[in-house]
């Protein structure tokens, strides 16, 4: 199936929120068809009626919640991915998410391309484990053929590893790769992002490795994984500040010229990256600035058409009472808006843009 032929399911009980988010991801219609609804009930209506191949969900909604939801997706529809989205993050709300076959989870807010981007990666990858059971967690597997009583040697394959889980009348007896024996090859294999497995009935191990009980060991690479997981989104997250303040750095001699009224680096629809007014300036709203923003740049992009031009990279306005440029980062979804009074010296304004787009152009991902 093509990109283009899949659907996307957004469920959240903020209708201003499925409203914003069905007007800026309809640009991606080539890509993929959007579906937004404003409750669990009416998410399974359109499920029962049309394939869904991926469903973003907010946590607490009336009725029926996110992670209720993500159940029965799950139960009725398991090739279906789900994201959870929330404004109440926590540790425990993630860890019931992952447990229930959460893909992925976002926390509110979330900037429009990181969203478009998390979609566009669950639409193409393959983060499942494919194999005789078709559409199974690693970590289902391993509970069947504990459940079941099985002796069997489960092989998975992981880029250019590959694993073995042995079992003996269902208890996991030992685990290797092609470094690592025992608890550890065993905790290393369910770190494993997808690959491909599979199960060799009534195949005995060499050695036993492991004494532990499978419960306690699928317990414990489940509290591996969050830790890990945890600390790579804390990095992520520690150098996206990091950015963001270099960024603000190399804006402030702008923003501290006198007759600035704001800085804003947004991106063509409107989402602003970091928003800097001056100290005189309290009126304004990075979100409000964004919906203009948004609307001025689809009349750009109408003029640009009609008149056969290129693309702009810098566009400067006088109004009476105001001073207003637009100057475009180099190769990316990007723009610096200044607006000032008319004591703004445009001449200066013009100069720092020129010089500093560039600078900023390598620390936006």
């Amino acid at each position: 199936m093509s990109l283009s032929q899949k659907r996307v399911l957004i469920v959240d009980d903020e209708e201003d929120l499925t409203w914003t988010l069905s007007k800026k991801l309809s640009k991606d219609s080539d890509k993929f068809q959007l579906v937004c609804v404003n409750s669990g009930k009416e998410a399974i209506e359109v499920m029962n009626q049309v394939p869904v191949d991926l469903v973003i969900t907010d946590v607490r909604m009336p009725e029926v919640s996110g992670l209720e939801l993500l159940v029965q997706i799950k139960d009725r529809y398991p090739q279906t991915k789900v994201i959870i989205m929330t404004a109440y993050g926590s540790d425990d709300v993630k860890r019931e998410a992952n447990q229930r076959g959460c893909f992925r989870y976002v926390e509110k807010p979330f900037e429009i391309n990181e969203l478009r981007t998390i979609i566009l990666e669950a639409l193409t990858q393959d983060k499942g484990f494919r194999g005789s059971v078709a559409d199974f967690q690693l970590s289902d597997i391993i509970q069947l053929n504990c459940l079941g009583r099985l002796t069997s040697a489960l092989e998975i394959r992981h880029e250019k590893e590959t694993g073995y889980i042995y079992f003996d009348n269902g208890n996991i007896v030992h685990a290797e790769t092609d470094r690592l024996v025992g608890e550890n090859a065993f905790y290393h294999i369910m770190g494993w992002m997808g690959g491909e497995f599979t199960v060799k009935r009534n195949v005995k191990a060499t050695q036993e490795s492991i004494d532990k009980n499978w419960q306690s060991l699928l317990l414990e690479a489940l509290r591996q994984f969050d830790e890990h997981s945890d600390s790579v989104i804390e990095q992520k997250e520690k150098e996206k500040r990091r950015r963001i303040r270099l960024i603000q750095e190399k804006l402030k001699s702008i923003v501290n010229s006198k007759g600035t009224e704001f800085v804003l680096l947004h991106n063509t629809a409107g989402f602003p990256v970091t928003f800097l007014p001056s100290d005189e300036n309290g009126k304004l709203e990075a979100a409000d600035l964004g919906n203009n923003l948004s609307t001025f740049f689809e009349e750009i992009g109408r003029l640009q058409k009609n008149l056969q031009a290129t693309e702009a990279n810098f566009i400067e306005i006088q109004f009476g009472n105001l001073c207003f440029f637009c100057s475009r980062i180099p190769d990316k979804d990007a723009w610096v808006t200044v607006l000032g009074d008319p004591q703004l010296n445009a001449g200066f304004i013009r100069l720092e843009l020129r010089k500093m787009v560039k600078e900023v152009s390598s620390l936006i991902l």
